[in-house]
């Protein structure tokens, strides 16, 4: 049978040669910017309301009763936003790619 050997175990900062006190300062930005939150929050409400809402409000004054035209209408506006998040989060990365070539060429 198997015995177990009972090692006390490093922690990072001791086995790359630091104190185990917490002396360090961590790091504790966010992995996503709050702009890209807010955005993603804002589209997700836009895809819940926008095709609800064009459905209810064209059911009876515009398609007059026809709720099969309404359905079509309100997966076209789904569509819509999606194909608006999509570009927004192509612009952005666009941007972040001009923004790092700027001060790259600064840099040099």
């Amino acid at each position: 049978m198997a015995t177990r050997r009972n090692v006390p175990e490093k922690t990072i900062s001791e086995a790359q040669g630091g104190s185990s006190s917490s002396s360090q300062l961590s790091d504790t930005s966010p992995a996503v910017p709050a702009h890209v939150i807010y955005k993603l929050l804002g589209f997700t409400f836009a895809m819940i309301v926008l095709p609800i809402g064009s459905y209810f409000m064209t059911v009876n004054l515009v398609f007059r009763g026809s709720s099969t035209w309404a359905g079509a209408f309100a997966a076209i506006m789904a569509n819509v936003v999606l194909i608006g998040y999509i570009i927004v989060a192509m612009k952005e990365d666009q941007s972040e790619r001009v923004e790092a070539e700027q001060q790259s060429k600064k840099a040099q």
